[in-house]
């Protein structure tokens, strides 16, 4: 059943109101009739079964049928902080994460990045991944819209990640713990950070700077992971242990 994400403003008490790209979708891509079912999601974990009413290209209205909790997102908020990587890899990381249940994801510059993306076009990058992660959201039947950050320092990461009851920190380095012993005497934290690096992974200063700040430095399996595989290895570590 197609699924759409609408802000508390376009419910009104019976009827949701779904505007813009969604709308067009709904009438041109998907060529629905009135009487069709569709699920809304509210942002805050609530989903609405729905009958089609009303059809226009730029608003649809439909009625609202059920309402009831979404049983898709993880009992954990988990926000993945991403290193920027080459080329479109992002994209990648931000598509599989949304699958796996982040909440949050945010691209940060650490020392070792070679891609920089330009400041004036963070905006215009950030709506895009934010594109990709709705995409993804209503692929993978989510029930909140994960959110994507503009982009930070590797300071402004670390003070950031600090606030997370369980903040990880995956290096290669020594003086790491595995993935898989810290996640097993662990209880469900409230909040996870994962933070992750790019293809030269993170220098030692930076590895002392996380260690400082809280982080738990962590190693991911025997092997040496892409920096685009290490996220899905982390929250599927993390989805093994408190989901399933």
């Amino acid at each position: 059943m197609p699924r759409f994400f609408v802000s508390s403003d376009g419910i009104e008490e019976n009827t949701i109101k779904i505007k813009g790209d969604d709308a067009f979708h709904i009438a041109r891509s998907l060529r629905m009739a009135e009487g069709d079912a569709i699920t809304v999601c509210d942002m805050h974990g609530r989903e609405h079964s729905c009958t089609l009413t009303r059809i226009r290209d730029d608003e649809c209205e439909c009625l609202i049928l059920e309402t009831r909790e979404g049983n898709t997102e993880p009992p954990v908020h988990i926000t993945l902080y991403m290193a920027y990587p080459k080329g479109d890899k992002l994209e990648t990381v931000v598509q599989k994460a949304v699958e796996l249940g982040a909440s949050r994801i945010v691209p940060f510059e650490s020392s070792r990045c070679i891609k920089r993306p330009k400041a004036e076009k963070a905006e215009k990058n950030t709506a895009r991944l934010t594109r990709i992660a709705e995409e993804a959201a209503k692929q993978c039947g989510r029930s909140r819209l994960p959110e994507i950050c503009p982009p930070t320092d590797f300071g402004g990461m670390l003070a950031d990640a600090a606030r997370a009851e369980l903040a990880l920190f995956c290096y290669e380095g020594d003086g790491t713990l595995s993935i898989k012993d810290i996640l097993k005497e662990e209880k469900i934290p409230e909040s996870i950070a994962v933070i992750v690096g790019c293809e030269g992974g993170f220098s030692l200063d930076e590895a002392e700077a996380a260690r400082a700040a809280g982080c738990r430095l962590t190693g991911l399996g025997v092997r040496i992971l892409r920096c685009e595989t290490a996220p899905t290895y982390a929250l599927t570590a993390i989805s093994y242990r408190y989901e399933l």
